[in-house]
């Protein structure tokens, strides 16, 4: 009867015990996430005035005065890697210019839109498409394009380049505002 005694009286007060260091037993600790050492990137280059073709092709030879013209632009591949190239599809990279004469009238890539990768390898076109507003840029971005000037009627040259990479661009297109 002694030893039963003894046996719970410290069971009981290991519950005890237990029940007031709770938060000490069972405590979480919080470390800092270590800071990445290096961003991995990827070993497939970006594609170049020697990897690609590009294309420009519109909806329409012409339209009035006030209109918008839609373009389909392509990128097909035409490099020797086995890995292929990656191309930022996006209108900052491909980028619409709009000229009458020498003087530049539109260009797309004046707002600043998401990057738009795409893998391309060999048999590879990928196709987008350009939208212009039938309107002469300014020299920044202006969101609402409806504000700026309309293109007087005329002949208008069209073409499409890698922003970073001025020899990659397609054939001048000519258009006629009406």
């Amino acid at each position: 009867l002694v030893v039963f005694c003894v046996y719970s009286l410290s069971v009981g007060f290991a519950a005890v015990n237990r029940e007031i260091h709770h938060a000490e037993i069972y405590a979480v600790s919080r470390k800092a996430v270590p800071t990445p050492s290096a961003v991995r990137k990827s070993k497939v280059a970006k594609c170049n005035s020697s990897d690609v073709a590009l294309t420009l092709t519109p909806a329409a030879s012409s339209f009035g005065v006030g209109g918008t013209l839609d373009f389909t632009t392509g990128v097909r591949y035409d490099g020797a890697n086995k890995a292929g190239c990656l191309i930022d599809m996006s209108a900052t990279n491909v980028v619409l210019t709009i000229r009458s004469g020498g003087s530049v009238v539109w260009k797309s890539n004046l707002c600043p839109v998401d990057a738009d990768y795409r893998l391309i390898a060999k048999g590879d076109k990928v196709e987008g498409s350009i939208t212009w507003p039938g309107v002469r840029s300014g020299s920044g971005c202006t969101e609402d394009q409806s504000t700026l000037p309309k293109v007087e009627k005329g002949v208008y040259s069209a073409q499409i380049s890698l922003a970073k990479d001025a020899k990659a661009k397609s054939e001048p297109v000519g258009i006629t505002v009406e």
